[in-house]
């Protein structure tokens, strides 16, 4: 292992035994959730209490190896009350200088139109979490787009949510994202999906892009690793590596094949969660991620991808950039996007690692808002 970097080579504890619980996957076409009637900063602050006791309820009627569906929402949105400058750009919502190349969007204008679903490309949404998280992390989102009239699809990769594989046996990126694989297969002959990967997740879509990329109209990357070929996760971070880094601080390696072997999965420091990933998170939602996240399976960090033009190259890709993020950092997100530019770049701001938690509201628009952009 001499080839890591700093960023990764904390001394080596013990192996770690870990839980399986059994295997999940959202597809749904349905998720009602209370709204709360009083406005808070760009309506990102959701009703937490109904959000996750609706959570909880479904997790805990689900049997194991199932696939649950929902049908599309009839919930409407109400007007509030009071003046509101329309004009004015919400405070969480994208802000970035007007180019030619890279145009000033604002979400709200599209939220206060009708949605013609029936002029878009697809408006289906695969949602790919990042490393340690699983399909749970986009509860808000999945209810939100559904809300919408979208159709939303989050998965668990293998080993992560409640799939029930362990994490210290995956061996190659090809099994960490099988249920990624799977779904692409399945899809039906001229049917495309919208994919969205956070953190890790950016490195999966990005390998489903090459061998599906005919059935994806567009790739969204969320504070993600969006990488060029020949790369592989570990190299993101050492564009930016530091003695004091908190994800040098809250990895613990883990080594269920023996201590003189490699390691196996990165666990990460409960205690330090908060800051890593969950800065600007709500606190109920931290509380779900500590009891929810597993180890991240290390081999498929280190693979590095094979990405064509011909193949990955035709897929449109956008990025959003999270501006308060202390586990990829923003100059981090900024050499990605320079080394391997998409199509257009979204700022979002007040937002941690953890937007579909910090800013649940302002990510939807921009999801919505990708949706609608027609090809140049």
């Amino acid at each position: 292992m001499g080839n890591l970097c700093a960023t990764f080579s904390p001394p080596k504890p013990p192996p770690t035994t870990l839980p399986n619980p059994s295997s999940f996957s959202i597809s749904s076409n349905r998720w009602s959730r209370m709204r709360s009637s009083r406005r808070h900063d760009a309506g990102d602050s959701l009703t937490s209490d109904h959000a996750l006791d609706a959570a909880a309820a479904l997790f805990q009627k689900l049997p194991p190896d199932c696939s649950v569906s929902f049908d599309r929402s009839t919930s409407l949105r109400q007007p509030t009350s009071g003046k509101k400058n329309r004009n004015a750009l919400p405070r969480s919502s994208s802000s970035r200088a007007r180019s030619l190349t890279d145009p000033l969007l604002q979400p709200h204008q599209l939220v206060n139109q009708d949605i013609k679903l029936d002029d878009l490309e697809t408006n289906h949404f695969v949602l790919v979490h990042g490393g340690g998280f699983g399909a749970w992390c986009w509860y808000k989102t999945i209810a939100l787009l559904e809300e919408a009239g979208y159709r939303a699809t989050a998965i668990d990769l293998t080993g992560s949510g409640i799939h029930s594989f362990d994490p210290n046996s995956i061996t190659d990126l090809a099994q960490y994202t099988q249920p990624l694989i799977d779904l692409l297969e399945k899809l039906p002959d001229g049917k495309k999906v919208i994919l969205v990967g956070h953190d890790f997740g950016g490195a999966c879509i990005s390998y489903a892009m090459e061998l599906f990329h005919s059935k994806i109209a567009k790739a969204v990357f969320v504070a993600a690793a969006m990488l060029n070929d020949g790369q592989n996760t570990l190299d993101m971070f050492s564009l930016q590596a530091g003695s004091d880094d908190v994800m040098q601080q809250a990895q613990v390696f883990v080594y269920s094949n023996g201590n003189d072997n490699p390691p196996t999965a990165i666990e990460l420091k409960k205690p330090l969660l908060k800051d890593l990933f969950f800065n600007q998170t709500p606190a109920k939602d931290v509380a779900l991620a500590s009891v929810s996240m597993r180890p991240v399976p290390f081999p498929p960090v280190l693979e590095k991808l094979r990405l064509s033009e011909k193949k990955y190259g035709s897929v449109r890709r956008f990025y959003i950039q999270t501006l308060n993020d202390n586990a990829i950092p923003v100059p981090i997100q900024e050499s990605l996007i320079e080394r391997n530019p998409p199509e257009q770049v979204f700022y979002l701001k007040g937002a941690d690692h953890s937007p579909f938690f910090s800013k649940p509201q302002a990510l939807h628009r921009l999801f919505v808002e990708i949706s609608k952009i027609q090809r140049p």
